[in-house]
């Protein structure tokens, strides 16, 4: 009897309990559910806000939206997109993260994490965003042509040529894709399909001088130098000031062995731009030539002339790719009085 009694005292206890419970849970859930719809109330008002460019206000109802509720992915969506409206990147940058971890299937929000890093150029982030968006929609030409971009400064050429040729296959007429192709073939040392897409830009913007430097480029490092030499010698028909344009053709000289022009044409680069450290060292090679005799020792004069633009290029761009062998021909040419 007894054991019954505290049975069903016990009962009643678990009862009690399990109601306690359901009413503080009750509690709870009606406190989250009016935050939330208070959280909603301010998103719409800032929605109004922002459609007003009263950007300030559309902020602080975010802000507090977002406090209210922190799994509010649109809240944060809207702040990235105000933010990055006003330029205040790393804010929106900040933004967007949220939205996507809390939203993980939102291309736009993604697509715009990558954007706003693309602008700061921290282009490793930007790449991870821009990825992500093309995962989620691989026929966005802008996010596979930036995502293209990103890489190509990060120097990750393959994956730089992996969307710049989905790219292409969503546009197949656009210029800046086949530049920036024609960009990622040369640096990979592809000169031919450099050549191919250099020229398929010409095709529709016949005097666009950049690519023209860069397909007389493409030529000279596949010993085309005749057809090099006629496409510089245009562009600096079409702008008198392309410094680049005659510091290839120094350079396409040199291939073809005609030395003084290869002269006229580096000391007519530097004339124009007296800081190109290429064209300085360039112009010094192009003097050691001048002045080799039949014996391969060099006249003092020309080679003095070397040394100084030689010297003049290790200053301007100390670090400069092949700084070391440029240095040890600088000593051996000074050490040696018939060199």
């Amino acid at each position: 009897m007894f054991s019954l009694e505290r049975e069903v005292f016990m009962s009643k206890g678990m009862i009690f309990r399990y109601i306690l419970i359901f009413f503080i849970i009750s509690i709870s859930l009606t406190a989250s559910c009016r935050e939330e719809r208070k959280a909603r109330n301010l998103y719409v008002e800032a929605v109004m806000h922002a459609e007003l460019k009263e950007n300030e206000q559309a902020i602080s109802k975010l802000n507090t939206a977002v406090q209210l509720n922190k799994k509010y992915s649109m809240a944060y969506s809207l702040l990235g997109d105000i933010y990055q409206e006003i330029r205040e990147y790393e804010k929106s940058a900040d933004a967007y993260e949220k939205a996507t971890k809390l939203f993980p299937w939102s291309f736009d929000d993604y697509f715009n994490l990558g954007k706003v890093y693309q602008i700061m150029e921290k282009f490793g982030p930007a790449t991870r965003g821009y990825s992500r968006a093309c995962e989620l929609d691989n026929t966005s030409f802008e996010a596979n042509y930036n995502n293209s971009q990103c890489f190509y400064l990060l120097e990750d050429y393959d994956n730089a040529l992996k969307y710049g040729a989905r790219a292409e296959q969503i546009d197949s007429n656009s210029i800046q894709v086949q530049k920036m192709l024609g960009s990622i073939y040369e640096e990979k040392n592809d000169y031919e399909q450099a050549v191919k897409y250099y020229k398929r830009v010409l095709e529709k913007d016949s005097l666009n001088t950049s690519i023209m430097n860069s397909l007389a480029m493409a030529y000279i490092k596949t010993n085309r130098n005749e057809p090099a030499r006629e496409l510089l010698l245009s562009v600096v028909q079409l702008e008198s000031e392309n410094n680049q344009a005659y510091r290839y053709l120094g350079y396409c000289y040199l291939k073809l062995d005609s030395i003084d022009k290869a002269i006229e044409s580096y000391s007519r680069a530097i004339e124009i731009d007296y800081s190109d450290w290429d064209a300085h060292r360039g112009l010094g090679v192009a003097y050691i030539l001048k002045g080799r005799r039949d014996d391969a020792t060099v006249e003092p004069a020309y080679k003095a002339k070397a040394i100084e633009h030689w010297n003049q290029s290790l200053t301007i761009k100390p670090d400069q790719p092949g700084a070391d062998k440029l240095t040890n021909l600088i000593r051996g040419y000074s050490n040696t009085e018939n060199n």
